[in-house]
């Protein structure tokens, strides 16, 4: 019988790879995977759970989608006077967290906004002739053949799904095969430089960077990523105690979700759990524009 090597240890075929602790006491999924597919899940990785705002990058891509196809351009009108799809995207169209009202002017701060991306998707709707459910059915979820995702809710933080959904939309975001390479690294790269913000539950940050739908971890401490994450790490968290995380250094992504909603059980071991993932698969992802 032939058999694996895993961090030291001989396993057969039939043996399943340690967990990786996760100090909480409350139900919860891990998943992990490089650009060619799932290395490590543990929990149940096709039951369904509340995505909150880790909906955002999903939302994202397929606005990008629009762009892409020419349907949408990044730097027309959308929104509040003098804001683009742009500023929807990295959250500095000036919009309050949710609710009609402008808190701020266009470009000045980084605030945090749901209803950015629900103005957002109303306007790819006008301009695909499409509802978004629908448009988001057609070419991300039908895109990446996601098994589990429910998209009836709002677009920035409605939305359901599976760790093993959330995986594939890691590969995607890892070496994208949706939208041009081009668009790819336009979206993870900081969006309005050096702009200051809150990041919900880890205070202020300044800069406080984000590309398009993704936030990018730079430099910011506190964060809920690891010590051992790249800057060039970004993903999105949500409240409902899910996150996704993309490093493209280590070339792998990471995905959680959990029954209990966002708090300081998260805050306490979110990092030590990512520090874990890259510990013990980073240096076989390898970076993956080296793929």
């Amino acid at each position: 019988m032939s058999c694996a090597i895993f961090e030291g240890v001989e396993t057969s075929p039939s043996q399943t790879p340690p967990e990786i602790p996760v100090d909480v006491d409350f139900a919860h999924a891990l998943g992990v995977t490089d650009a060619e597919g799932t290395v490590h899940t543990q929990g149940e990785p096709d039951r369904v759970r509340d995505l909150a705002s880790v909906s955002k990058p999903l939302t994202a891509l397929a606005v990008l989608i629009a762009v892409d196809r020419g349907l949408v351009d990044l730097d027309e009108p959308a929104g509040p006077e003098g804001a683009t799809v742009r500023h929807l995207l990295a959250h500095t169209a000036g919009y309050a967290f949710d609710g009609d009202e402008t808190v701020g002017a266009v470009g000045a701060r980084r605030i945090y906004s749901n209803t950015g991306f629900e103005v957002l998707a109303a306007h790819v709707e006008e301009a695909t002739g499409f509802d978004f459910p629908d448009w988001l059915e057609q070419t991300v979820v039908a895109g990446l053949d996601l098994a589990d995702l429910e998209v009836t809710g709002s677009p920035a933080a409605g939305y359901r799904g599976s760790i093993r959904d959330l995986l594939a939309v890691g590969r995607e975001l890892l070496a994208p095969a949706l939208i041009p390479e081009d668009l790819w690294r336009e979206a993870r790269t900081v969006q309005f430089p050096g702009l200051a913000g809150i990041l919900p539950g880890y205070g202020r940050q300044k800069p406080n960077d984000w590309g398009m739908g993704v936030e990018i971890r730079g430099g910011k401490d506190p964060h809920w990523t690891g010590t051992r994450s790249s800057a060039e790490t970004f993903g999105h968290f949500g409240q409902s105690g899910s996150f996704l995380w993309v490093d493209p250094e280590a070339g792998l992504a990471a995905a959680f979700l959990g029954e209990e909603r966002f708090g300081p059980e998260h805050v306490r071991v979110w990092p030590g759990l990512t520090d874990a993932v890259l510990e013990r698969f980073g240096s076989a992802g390898g970076p993956a524009d080296a793929r």
